[in-house]
């Protein structure tokens, strides 16, 4: 009975996790629309608040590992629920501009501190067969948890100052994860046998033959220093290689802009815009859900390394079928957030001139939250080129494009005014609507790398990275890697536009399936295979010489 309630309390831990994690990342796309006329927000300023979030994420992921480290995985979030908490009450009750900053990078710090300690607490709690499944319950959170942050920014948009009860809403599961994590054991792994805490039922999932082997063999945890990451003791630097080799890997195959282009491709294939965000958000999203649920039931069965290459092999397939296709049916291609803020300017999807109906949205920049976000349906890739993408897929972890929203508040705005219908030539006028065919290609291709990205590299990188290192260093090189996560993700989004300038929107399509390529070696050669056995036993596989 007892076994049974840890278990389950550890899968809710992951699950609201992750809830929490996408909830905040998607939640700012609908609440951008409104504290853009409420606080009168420019251009840049709206660029500030959606990146405040990278800001405090990014001194979390440097300060964050010390203190789960040093404090046990338990305590960081059990504190991380509580300023995540103080966050949420910042941007519930702000009045002026920074104080929403401070509120947004509360939050930003709060949720990196809180996705890195239940990926390692969750993993540490349970038996090795059921590490898999449990510890990607986290990125099926993730997802769910943009879902439902779309959902109640539709509910919200046209309440005054909905936007409040957006940002206030995060409370509610953040004191669930906090009542349920005080009713679970200090970490095991903490204390200093680990022989002696089976005896005491204290890590009550491990199975007998676990127990047997820990008997023979009674764990010591041994100390380690930041600098150790880096030196051959217990082959620490090639844990280090695999760990940044797996989070570089997850962002330079392309997976913060691919979903950019989402809309695009929708609404080609022929969905007007403003449904065509709607779908390119919700529909990817559900395939998003269906795909990590798939990983959850095949991670403990297939084997992350299987997962990880299969993967892969998918997204590098899908993103090169985007190039070569986009290369006989061109894409429209748009500017940045200051060149759509005139009535006049003429980079709606199918390169008409916008009418002034739709100028506020062209406005709106903002790439809400996501690495998706490239893909409002009128203004296109507004503010690329500012942090604000950045945000995006974080901790990889979150990439749906977020662009209902805006298209919603539009769809209300505009289709009272009745202006809907003319906003330009028919579709018919696009230099890429002859090419039906090669459009439904492309959409599948983008229903595949998302199916892909959410079998491999989005759970199986946080699972892995979870499992290699020692428990005396987890939470620092955990961190460690997820710093270089956010920065390759600000990277990748921020030099997106110059890249396409420089080489062209195909060849940059066909460069992330030529990275895809590579990534598949790279695991080959590097990442072994941690299903079914304990941390115990994967950290002995590493430290023998390969």
């Amino acid at each position: 009975g007892r076994a049974l309630l840890v278990l389950l309390l550890s899968a809710t831990v992951s699950l609201l996790g992750g809830l929490i994690f996408g909830y905040e990342l998607g939640i700012i796309s609908g609440a951008l629309l409104q504290l853009q006329t409420d606080f009168h927000l420019s251009c840049f300023k709206q660029e500030v608040l959606v990146s405040a979030v990278l800001i405090g994420a990014l001194l979390a992921s440097l300060a964050g590992g010390i203190l789960i480290d040093r404090h046990g995985r338990r305590r960081a979030i059990l504190v991380s629920n509580l300023v995540l908490l103080v966050g949420s009450l910042i941007l519930t009750l702000a009045r002026s501009f920074p104080v929403l900053v401070i509120g947004r990078m509360t939050v930003g710090f709060a949720i990196s501190v809180s996705s890195m300690a239940c990926c390692i607490y969750v993993s540490e709690m349970v038996a090795a067969h059921q590490r898999g499944l449990l510890v990607s319950l986290y990125e099926a959170g993730i997802t769910v948890g943009i879902l439902l942050s779309y959902a109640l920014n539709y509910i919200f948009a046209d309440v005054d100052e909905g936007w409040r009860y957006m940002f206030g809403l995060a409370i509610a599961p953040t004191a669930m994860q906090f009542l349920s994590i005080l009713f679970l054991p200090v970490n095991p792994v903490k204390l200093s046998s680990w022989d002696s805490d089976c005896q005491k039922g204290l890590i009550p999932l491990q199975d007998t033959e676990d127990r047997a082997a820990a008997k023979q063999e009674p764990y010591q945890e041994k100390h380690y220093a930041f600098l150790d990451l880096f030196r051959t003791r217990d082959n620490m630097r090639r844990r280090t290689l695999v760990g940044l080799g797996l989070v570089l890997f997850q962002q330079f195959t392309g997976q913060p802009n691919v979903l950019g282009y989402a809309s695009k491709i929708f609404h080609s294939v022929g969905f007007q815009s403003n449904s065509s965000a709607i779908l390119a958000s919700v529909g990817l999203g559900a395939i998003k859900v269906v795909a990590t649920l798939v990983a959850m039931a095949l991670a403990d069965r297939a084997g992350r390394r299987v997962l990880l290459m299969a993967g892969c092999v998918v997204m590098a397939f899908s993103v090169t079928t985007i190039g070569l296709t986009s290369r006989m049916a061109p894409l429209a291609m748009a500017r940045d957030c200051k060149a759509a803020a005139g009535p006049n300017a003429s980079h709606s999807l199918i390169q008409h001139p916008l009418t002034p109906a739709f100028s506020q949205s062209a406005v709106s920049p903002v790439p809400p939250a996501s690495g998706a976000v490239k893909s409002q349906a009128s203004p296109g890739f507004a503010a690329t080129r500012s942090l604000t993408k950045v945000f995006a897929s974080t901790e990889s972890k979150e990439v749906v494009p977020n662009s209902s929203l805006i298209q919603k508040r539009d769809l209300v705005g505009e289709s009272k005014k009745g202006t809907l219908e003319s906003t330009g030539p028919p579709l018919g006028a696009a230099p890429w609507a002859q090419h039906t065919v090669l459009n439904w290609i492309t959409l599948l291709s983008m229903m595949a790398f998302v199916s892909a990205f959410s079998i491999g590299f989005g759970p199986m990188t946080w699972l892995v990275l979870s499992e290699i290192y020692p428990a005396g260093i987890r939470g620092r090189a955990f961190a460690f890697c997820n710093s270089f996560n956010w920065a390759a993700n600000l990277l990748i989004s921020l030099s997106f536009l110059d890249l396409i300038d420089a080489i062209g929107f195909s060849w940059m399509f066909l460069l992330y399936g030529l990275m895809g390529v590579m990534a598949v070696i790279f695991i080959y050669l590097f990442v072994p295979e941690t299903k079914g056995q304990s941390l115990e036993e994967i950290d002995q596989q590493f430290s023998r010489k390969r």
